[in-house]
């Protein structure tokens, strides 16, 4: 039986031949970097902790994960057209300890079952956003196109340093990069708009990786965007995770499959709630995996990491996939856990 990386690897492609379903993120081992060491995240229950951008969050304990506090006081941006004045990227100079460090951790992992992964959040739109206040930055986009366009360069230079250095000390055969671009049933901006900002700077970025012993681009936007797929390919992405199932992904797998695969088809909404129960996971599971097929399509949480906001969402998905495989394909379980590395729930 081939191991859970071989079996994304012919799940994604065009003339692959997986054995199976792959289940969520088995075949990945996400992995950070020392910036996140330099810049704070608050956990859960902390309020109003600033990033290494000036960037302020909170973590209630009432909400699924923590966000920007865009109170004006806290915002970073407070005119676009003077952005330079208030946008400082942080320094990339750090201590080559600290490298050492995640290089051990990236050493650590078993190659022959997992893809060994670069975590990089947020995106440039996230970080635009984040910055800015979302529905002034939606404005922006609009009525200061050229200062939009020179903010998103700037961000775009300081990914390329952050990517040329996890590259050359750190030596990813993947990526997972985190960007938000949609809701529920529709995207934050057209497709021509998108195009037109987004499209070259992720080029560059995703560019980068792929020359530099990048394998897998994974883009992690958990939301509607399947107007914007055709970007996407252009872009280099290789797995859009995050899809929701009000994409029509069997239409997307029909339409683009061979140039791009989908991972997700599960929002949290469909299972991951207050009350939650393992039949509903269980009937939400086997109909996604019914209507989909194995081939260029990972069923997943649409979650960006292996993790769910109520305890036993995540494991009881994987659970469910392991039956699937089992009852459709002839695996037994131990066959599935000696392809694979130990299940791994970060949150």
């Amino acid at each position: 039986m081939l191991t859970a990386k071989e079996n994304l690897l012919e799940c994604i492609k065009p003339d692959g031949k997986p054995d199976r379903f792959v289940n969520q993120y088995e075949f990945i081992t996400l992995l950070m970097n020392p910036s996140g060491l330099h810049s704070p995240r608050p956990k859960k229950g902390e309020p109003d902790c600033k990033n290494a951008w000036g960037v302020t969050y909170s973590y209630p304990n009432n909400v699924p994960g923590g966000f920007p506090v865009h109170t004006p006081d806290k915002v970073v941006i407070k005119d676009i057209e003077h952005w330079k004045d208030y946008v400082h990227a942080p320094s990339l100079d750090f201590p080559e300890a600290e490298w050492e460090m995640f290089q051990k951790q990236y050493d650590s992992v078993d190659t022959t079952k997992s893809l060994k992964a670069a975590f990089v959040a947020p995106g440039l739109f996230e970080q635009c956003h984040h910055l800015g206040e979302i529905v002034a930055t939606l404005e922006h986009f609009a009525e200061y196109p050229d200062e939009m366009e020179d903010l998103i360069k700037y961000l775009t230079e300081y990914e390329l340093k952050l990517a040329e250095l996890i590259c050359d000390k750190l030596h990813p055969d993947a990526l997972f990069h985190h960007d938000d671009w949609g809701g529920q049933n529709t995207t934050f901006m057209s497709p021509g708009m998108f195009a037109d900002f987004f499209v070259e700077p992720y080029k560059q970025i995703y560019g980068y990786y792929h020359d530099h012993g990048v394998k897998v681009v994974i883009h992690h936007s958990d939301s509607y965007a399947a107007t914007l797929v055709p970007s996407m390919i252009e872009m280099g992405i290789d797995i859009w995770q995050g899809c929701f199932s009000t994409n029509n992904i069997p239409e997307l797998i029909k339409k683009y499959g061979g140039k791009i695969s989908f991972m997700g088809g599960i929002e949290n909404c469909l299972v991951d709630f207050e009350g939650w129960t393992e039949e509903n996971v269980h009937n939400v599971i086997y109909k996604t995996l019914d209507e989909c097929g194995n081939k260029f399509f990972i069923p997943c949480i649409a979650e960006g990491g292996p993790g769910s906001v109520y305890p036993g969402v995540y494991a009881s998905m994987w659970d469910e996939i392991d039956r699937y495989n089992k009852e459709h394909y002839g695996c037994t379980q131990k066959d599935l856990e000696d392809a694979r590395l130990p299940r791994v729930i970060m949150f």
